[in-house]
């Protein structure tokens, strides 16, 4: 069942991704910060398309004493041209600051830009009408959003696990709101991620459809209704750690759907005899953003299983 899903789910996002070429690293500036290095870098993803990122790698960590790597999924928040700025802790909310967090915690930390955001606005169209326009040409083209995120995702993991100074046995990924959607996206299909941490969204097509919500595009894989609900794309990690931080009162989360895709995931673990590795957590009277609470789960899940 499992093995039909996922074919099934690959052909609803548009079908295999392509052969990844050569990375193409190039360093564009090196700084030292408190506790970690700073990089900024861009990488290819696809011929002549390269990704604009910052790497956080913590004093401390070498060629000869590798950290556990993190890949970070910005949020979407509205803030195009925001992205990799903010978890880097160089913009944005300081309760995103999460890269800088991680770092200081031993972790190297990739931050990559998202189609759409950052410096890669880089055409006539910016911001909402550029996600827009995005969505629909790989639509016409047979794919969609999710599909090229997912691409670029796995390119990210290529890059974190080169790195000299991070264990490649030890990965993980972390996001909030959109970057938690990418984080359940991603994990069916980039087995490396050992344990993957989603704050604050997992919007199901049943809470959409029923509260009416405009969510962003990576959420929308069309045909996927079909044969399943986004928490059966979650359920594909298993038996791969995974950690969710729901809000009780987050409206781009509607709880009644959200409970019943917890349980779906739940089952999917338990089927595999891996309950252990699947935890989840729903803060009372807390909405859309990452509580101390919240943050407390997100640092003890990669610290047990990234770090022991």
């Amino acid at each position: 069942m499992r093995a039909d899903s996922r074919e099934r789910l690959l052909e609803c996002l548009g079908g295999p991704w392509p052969e990844a070429g050569p990375l193409d690293v190039r360093v564009v500036e090196s700084r030292q910060a408190e506790g970690y290095r700073l990089e900024k870098l861009t990488y290819e993803v696809e011929p002549g398309e390269r990704v604009p990122a910052y790497l956080l790698v913590p004093d401390g960590a070498t060629k000869d004493r590798p950290a556990p790597g993190i890949c970070l999924w910005h949020q979407h928040n509205g803030a195009y041209d925001v992205g990799k700025i903010e978890p880097a802790g160089l913009g944005g909310a300081p309760m995103h600051h999460t890269g800088v967090a991680l770092a200081r915690e031993g972790y190297v930390v990739l931050c990559p830009d998202a189609a759409g955001f950052g410096e890669r606005q880089t055409g006539k169209l910016r911001g909402a009408q550029l996600e827009r326009f995005l969505f629909l040409r790989y639509v016409v083209g047979g794919k969609c959003l999710a599909w090229k995120n997912i691409l670029d995702m796995r390119r990210a993991v290529d890059l974190l696990a080169s790195r000299p100074e991070v264990d490649a046995e030890r990965l993980g990924c972390y996001g909030h709101s959109m970057g938690s959607t990418h984080t359940w996206l991603v994990g069916p299909w980039e087995p490396r991620l050992k344990t993957l941490v989603g704050n604050c969204c997992l919007p199901t097509y049943g809470g959409i459809h029923r509260t009416e919500i405009l969510h962003c595009f990576p959420n929308f894989i069309p045909g996927w209704f079909r044969y399943g609900d986004t928490p059966d794309i979650a359920a594909l990690i298993a038996p791969r750690a995974l950690h969710l931080n729901l809000g009780e009162l987050d409206s781009g989360t509607p709880l009644p759907e959200a409970k019943q895709g917890i349980e779906t995931i739940r089952r999917a673990y338990e089927a595999v005899h891996a309950e252990d590795k699947f935890t989840w957590f729903i803060e009372p009277g807390v909405g859309h953003e990452l509580s101390p609470a919240m943050w407390n789960h997100v640092r003890t899940t990669f610290a047990e299983h990234l770090k022991s």
